[in-house]
């Protein structure tokens, strides 16, 4: 569910109102309801009736067969999986559908984000001892807690929540996020910025609208210059008690477990999950859309491509298990010496 402290709602339409409004109205004669009222958007686990969700690969099946959404945007291959309950709206290209109609429930001019206009949000709410240095910008609706210093030009978007005894610095940015309590977020930090997605890639590179948030959990520790991004529709979430180190980029909807450590210089690209106790070394790069078990250990510059079980201990680009990975090193190094027998 889209969070409406941070991305404001057009208002409830019928679904034959919303795609006439986008000009694909042809699709209404397979749809069995369009009078179904649409009252915003949801991941396909969280939707309930009356929301919309989307299902465009053969990845979202499972979740498809048990969602409760009211429609569902899906591909011709996945229309046999979607419940009886929910209607099922067939189109070629669903995430551009899908955009569209993101776009015209949530409006790009009316979304809060950084300097954005809130004033249905009231005034922000400051509870005892919080220090604010000079030049802090706090949007409408903002909520810090007891103890916590703000540290000069430091800009706190509309609608976020900020907790208990945190140290946030100089010159950072916290835009559609909800920040827990003795978190320490260091200079330069950027959080809940557009993640980057792109429909068309290389021909119009079309957004896709980012309607997501940031959770940042419990004494989290963010590094000086770091990224990460708010997610797509639901959220980048980071666990407590982890670590990350500076210049550092997050990409939407990461999941990064409890007790993590991740190293300067590393990249995590979009739906990365990292479970509990994770240690990432300097550069380590992933390709989105995996998930590295819990207690793994990453070292510097490995590249992980796939997921990788609980435990795993990985080096190298495409990242393997170390050990296979110091044994075609020797082998290669025998190699290039020739054999040198005789």
């Amino acid at each position: 569910m889209v969070d409406t402290r941070f991305h404001r709602f057009a208002g409830t339409q019928t679904l034959g109102t919303l795609l006439t409004e986008i000009g694909q109205s042809q699709l209404l004669a397979a749809i069995g309801n369009p009078d179904l009222p649409i009252s915003g958007v949801a991941e396909l686990h969280l939707a309930k009736a009356g929301e919309l969700a989307l299902a465009a690969h053969s990845s979202y099946a499972d979740d498809l067969r048990s969602t409760s959404a009211g429609a569902v945007i899906v591909s011709a291959a996945l229309a046999d999986a979607v419940p009886a309950h929910t209607l099922a709206i067939i189109a070629d290209k669903p995430h551009y559908l899908f955009a569209d109609l993101l776009d015209r429930l949530y409006p790009s001019d009316t979304r809060s984000v950084i300097s954005g206009s809130r004033d249905d949000l009231g005034a922000p709410v400051f509870e005892r001892d919080v220090v604010i240095g000079s030049n802090v910008v706090i949007g409408a609706g903002v909520e810090i807690g007891r103890g916590t210093v703000i540290g000069a030009n430091t800009v706190i978007g509309p609608g976020v929540t900020i907790g208990r005894n945190c140290i946030i610095a100089a010159n950072c940015t916290i835009d559609c996020a909800h920040i827990g309590n003795e978190v320490v977020i260091h200079s330069g930090v950027r959080i809940g910025a557009e993640g980057f997605g792109w429909l068309d890639f290389a021909q119009s590179n079309r957004k896709v609208p980012q309607l997501g948030r940031v959770l940042v959990q419990d004494r989290v520790e963010i590094g000086a210059n770091s990224t990460i991004d708010r997610g797509a529709l639901g959220d980048t979430m980071i666990g407590e008690g982890t670590k990350i180190d500076n210049l550092v980029q997050i990409g939407h909807n990461c999941r990064i477990g409890r007790n993590c450590l991740i190293a300067a210089m590393s990249g995590l690209s979009g739906t990365t999950t990292l479970e509990d106790g994770v240690l990432l070394g300097g550069g380590v790069g992933t390709s989105g859309h995996l998930t590295i078990g819990a207690g793994s250990v990453v070292h510097g510059r490995a590249a992980v491509t796939k997921d990788w079980p609980a435990g795993s201990k990985l080096a190298g680009a495409p990242a393997q298990d170390i050990r296979d990975f110091w044994r075609e090193l020797a082998t290669v190094r025998k190699l290039s010496k020739g054999d040198k027998r005789g």
